[in-house]
């Protein structure tokens, strides 16, 4: 399909819908932001924010790249809305917090996209790009889970006195550890709450990581060789009128015989 109105390029579905739900989880984020959450866990998602921003800069100059006129998108589609979205905050939150509220006209494009199509183009998409769906929803999971997971774990912990996963940086480290199942044990989490926290990460990891896995090794190895094509045979019409000689030269064959003559040369 292609990426909207007006651009040129085509592309499944699964990009659209990564973005869709990366522009939803950065919508919540800057909801949480807004919450008496601690530093350390505002710091956290600042981070996670900073690196949305990030992804939406590529999104945004894909965009661009592909436009027929760069007027077009930047102007006729709201670009400009997309672009002040990406801007990432680098310490400056309180004056750049409201260029949040523009990823609304990436949402809402892209939700309009979607259901501009029929149920039966979309599940054709899907079965003909499902490696990329597979591909983008795996990685989405992960970033899902790495959000959610260290931001929670991080509150948790923050009330505990014995707690040694107390920054930001601890967070990240333990969840990028745990999802990935290494489990180094130099973090990890001491309360009842975190601990919950840290089995659902465990689960969530080794899904994952067995779904890139897999994927992974369906793009490094070829798919098996069918069997080699039979020779060519002949037209049908050549077959049937090789057929009718032979059966005649058995019959001349056979009357040959019965009356005791030589067989025909």
């Amino acid at each position: 399909m292609s990426s909207g109105p007006g651009t040129g390029a085509k592309r499944s579905n699964a990009y659209e819908l990564f973005i869709l739900v990366l522009t939803v989880l950065s919508l919540a984020i800057m909801v949480v932001l807004v919450l008496p959450v601690s530093d350390a866990t505002r710091q956290l998602l600042l981070v996670y924010d900073n690196a949305i921003c990030v992804v939406f800069l590529f999104d945004f100059f894909g965009n661009l790249s592909r436009a027929p006129t760069k007027r077009e998108y930047f102007i006729g589609r709201r670009g400009w809305l997309d672009l002040l979205g990406s801007i990432p905050t680098l310490g400056a939150f309180r004056f750049t917090a409201l260029f949040r509220l523009a990823r609304l006209s990436r949402l809402a494009r892209i939700t309009r996209l979607l259901r501009g199509q029929k149920k039966r183009e979309l599940i054709d998409d899907v079965l003909t790009h499902r490696g990329q769906y597979a591909a983008f929803v795996s990685v989405m999971a992960a970033m899902i889970v790495l959000v959610v997971c260290s931001v929670l774990v991080l509150q948790f912990e923050s009330h505990a006195a014995d707690a040694n996963i107390t920054t930001g940086g601890d967070a990240l480290w333990w969840a990028i550890v745990t999802i990935t199942t290494v489990g180094y044990g130099d973090y990890f989490p001491v309360t009842a709450a975190g601990r919950i926290t840290g089995a659902f990460v465990m689960f969530a990891g080794v899904g994952i990581i067995g779904a890139l896995a897999s994927i992974l090794a369906s793009i490094l190895v070829p798919a098996p060789k069918t069997e080699e094509e039979p020779e060519e045979v002949p037209a049908t019409g050549t077959v049937r009128d090789e057929l009718v000689e032979i059966k005649a030269e058995l019959k001349a064959l056979r009357r040959s015989l019965s009356v005791g003559g030589e067989p025909p040369g």
